[in-house]
């Protein structure tokens, strides 16, 4: 008969004290191990993060520099080529990474830092925590590799990167860690990489704090109270939830449709570039405002001051699109903000909630149906927000996370389990997939 595994026996109390000097072993490793990842990563994060700083107030207060992006454009292909990463995946590569399904090349952390740098400056449409989760895995694997670790914790050294670069970026270190272990496989969280991920992720937040880096948060007006009176709120807070479902699901189609268009029209991969960013020049043109170049922070910020253009969500939608599809480097996780929380801020509003309120209802439900993290959303929510409203934000969020299926911006995620089952129903995702 062969021996039975350690959580095969259930919680007892022999087994715990049998193994707890290898619980010990391998906290004190990872203590080790994911303290010196958030603090590499955290580094390079800081200067990642003052780099765009830099790009944005120079293209902010030149706005003539978006005629740059044809240039850009070709450098960011060129050095992808050169270095052999033409058919980069992004972050689905970190994504299998972070599974033990594929090795993650240190170069994709210097590439994704400069093409993104270039896609800010000039003016594309796209965000930064995507590309921080892709310099952060790239950067945390070869230190398996120094360190001789086997392919299951090399697997975690790269979740480590991935929250440690969330973190540093974004300045909400419990999010980031909780967003690393569930965002590998939906609803079946790696909860063995829960520590050495929180520990990377608050040591990458304490560096990029120590260097001036501001965590993100922001000031949510109008939040209902939670009472015998609140019917009305949660209903509305639930239709916004379903709204933000149906948007999260937009935003995924179209990003992923805009891909395969460039490629399959424009086989080149300098004529797809020059393409979009000719495309990108003229709307900003035809349009008369920058608010959809760069990341769009100010325009969020604006949002929660309950000021949003009824169509901004979409032509974000739009920008990001046509930015990412072309082949400019960056990422989707800004950008989902500001489209949810440009819709939350408007629809909020036409449903009777407060604007403000909107704006963070938005934000949060359109993130978790875009990347399927619905605990990572809900700390995230109050990382940025505060607790007050979070039983109305883990409404919206629970709502989009059902309603918007089996979308998601990342082609490598996986379902462990089907979103309409309890456990031992995840033979069900697929066909349901398949309706």
């Amino acid at each position: 008969m062969s021996k039975k595994l350690p959580y095969e026996d259930g919680m007892k109390f022999e087994t715990v004290a049998h193994n707890y000097t290898a619980l010990i072993k391998a906290f004190v490793k990872w203590l080790l191990i994911a303290t010196l990842v958030g603090l590499i990563v955290g580094l390079v994060g800081v200067g990642f993060h003052h780099a765009l700083s830099f790009a944005t107030e120079f293209r902010t207060e030149n706005r003539a520099i978006i005629f740059t992006m044809p240039v850009a454009g070709v450098l960011i292909v060129a050095i992808y080529k050169l270095l052999g990463m033409s058919n980069d995946p992004g972050t689905n590569c970190i994504i299998k990474g972070a599974r033990g399904e594929e090795k993650v090349s240190l170069k994709l952390a210097p590439l994704i830092f400069a093409a993104t740098f270039l896609t800010h400056f000039s003016g594309g449409s796209a965000g930064r925590e995507g590309a921080a989760l892709q310099m952060g895995g790239s950067l945390a694997s070869p230190v398996g590799k120094i360190l001789k670790l086997d392919k299951e914790d090399t697997a975690t050294l790269i979740m480590c990167g991935m929250a440690a670069g969330f973190s540093a970026l974004f300045g909400t270190p419990i999010a980031a860690a909780v967003f690393a272990v569930e965002v590998v496989i939906v609803a079946s969280a790696q909860y063995a990489a829960l520590v050495p991920c929180m520990i990377s992720g608050i040591a990458a937040s304490v560096v990029a704090r120590i260097f001036a880096v501001k965590p993100e948060s922001f000031i949510v007006q109008g939040i209902p109270a939670l009472d015998g009176n609140s019917g009305l709120d949660l209903v509305r807070v639930a239709a916004l939830g379903i709204g933000c479902a149906a948007v999260s699901v937009l935003f995924c189609v179209v990003i992923k449709a805009a891909k395969k268009t460039f490629e399959k029209y424009f086989k080149n991969d300098y004529l797809q570039i020059l393409t979009g960013s000719a495309i990108v020049i003229l709307l900003t043109v035809l349009l008369g405002t920058t608010d959809y170049n760069g990341a769009g922070m100010d325009v969020i910020e604006r949002a929660f001051e309950g000021e949003a253009s009824p169509v901004a969500f979409l032509l974000k939608i739009g920008f990001t699109a046509l930015t990412l599809g072309a082949g400019f480097k960056g990422g989707e996780i800004v950008p989902s903000f500001f489209t949810g929380a440009t819709f939350g801020c408007v629809v909020g509003g036409l449903l009777g909630l407060d604007p403000s309120f909107g704006a963070a209802v938005g934000l949060l439900a359109v993130f978790c149906g875009v990347t399927n993290c619905p605990f990572a959303t809900i700390i995230l929510g109050i990382e940025l927000f505060g607790a007050g409203g979070l039983a109305y934000y883990a409404l919206a969020i629970a709502i989009s996370y059902m309603l918007s299926g089996y979308w998601g911006l990342y082609s490598a995620q996986r379902f462990g389990q089907s979103k309409l089952k309890p456990v031992g129903y995840a033979e069900n995702v697929k066909k349901e997939k398949e309706k």
